[in-house]
């Protein structure tokens, strides 16, 4: 049980999950009874689409009440007192809505005004968020006229107006090009510190080079929780390589977790999840993160 207890921003920031469960009206259960810590750094939540991950991030950001189980805040629970998270919550969900006709200055100051900055600090505050984001430059161009990369830029400035040390973000780079994708994770990179980051996404690339840990989120259970290394480790012996035809590409993914394949000269040279040798030819190969998120969630199905 969580004491509702009163906390100073000083304390080291501390997210907890104590059987969280939470299940629609007409009986699906959408997240399972998911027990969690988690501390300053960044926490890569993975999972496929579907796994759960935006259900438990708007729990996260007290948007949605757990049927089951509890969320504390620092040794608070955030059902019970929302506003003791909040005050320190930033978050940027997957959808992510502007005023297009606002500049990227107008709607941040519209945004300090509906989380209740001081006016006298309001102003100073967007500066600090545009400059922090990298938009200071661009803080007059209207938001319509903006690339999606730079509007998740204005996103994740709205969710530092009030300097938060927990930061929630739901699958942020989804339909970026591949330089704002990079550049939108350094950003992340930068702002972890002493704050707790919890970035949901699909995309293993987005958590590779950056999260301390990993949750891996299957069909609403919690199927992993560790550093990304004990991820790979898991998939040790269980990764494979080996070149096939176009023609039997369908025949192999039918059979076979694919977790990669690059067109070559001599074929299709395929990376394989499996418990054996898939053919004669392949040979093991050591794990990349992206192979060991499939190896999981292979794991996962089998266990289900």
């Amino acid at each position: 049980m969580l004491d509702v207890i009163d906390n100073t921003r000083s304390c080291t920031p501390w997210l907890s999950l104590d059987a969280v469960t939470f299940r629609y009206a007409n009986g699906h259960e959408a997240i399972s009874g998911i027990d969690l810590n988690l501390r300053p750094g960044i926490v890569g939540l993975l999972g496929p689409n579907g796994a759960g991950k935006s259900t438990l991030m708007r729990m996260l950001a007290t948007l949605t009440v757990p049927t089951a189980g509890s969320i504390g805040w620092n040794g608070v629970d955030i059902a019970a007192r929302p506003d003791a998270l909040r005050r320190d919550l930033g978050y940027l969900p997957q959808e992510f809505g502007v005023y297009t006709a606002l500049s990227a200055r107008e709607f941040l100051r519209y945004m300090a005004a509906v989380k209740g900055l001081q006016h006298k600090h309001a102003a100073a505050r967007v500066e600090e968020c545009l400059h922090l984001v990298g938009l200071s430059d661009r803080a007059n161009d209207r938001l319509g006229s903006m690339s999606g990369g730079m509007r998740q830029r204005v996103g994740i400035a709205q969710a530092l107006l009030n300097d938060p040390t927990l930061v929630i973000v739901d699958e942020p780079t989804v339909g970026l090009d591949p330089e704002e994708r990079m550049r939108f994770r350094n950003l992340l990179t930068d702002l972890a510190g002493e704050r707790l980051v919890v970035l949901s996404t699909h995309i293993v690339s987005d958590v590779e080079a950056s999260a301390a840990t990993l949750a891996l989120l299957a069909k609403g259970r919690l199927q992993f929780h560790d550093t990304p290394e004990v991820l790979i480790q898991r998939a040790q012996g269980r990764v494979w390589e080996w070149t096939t035809t176009a023609a039997h590409l369908g025949e192999v993914r039918s059979r076979h977790r694919v977790s990669a394949s690059q067109r070559r000269p001599d074929g299709i040279r395929l990376r394989v999840v499996a418990d054996r040798a898939p053919s004669a030819d392949a040979e093991a190969v050591v794990p990349t993160l992206e192979d060991a998120y499939v190896n999981a969630l292979d794991l996962a199905e089998v266990s289900a």
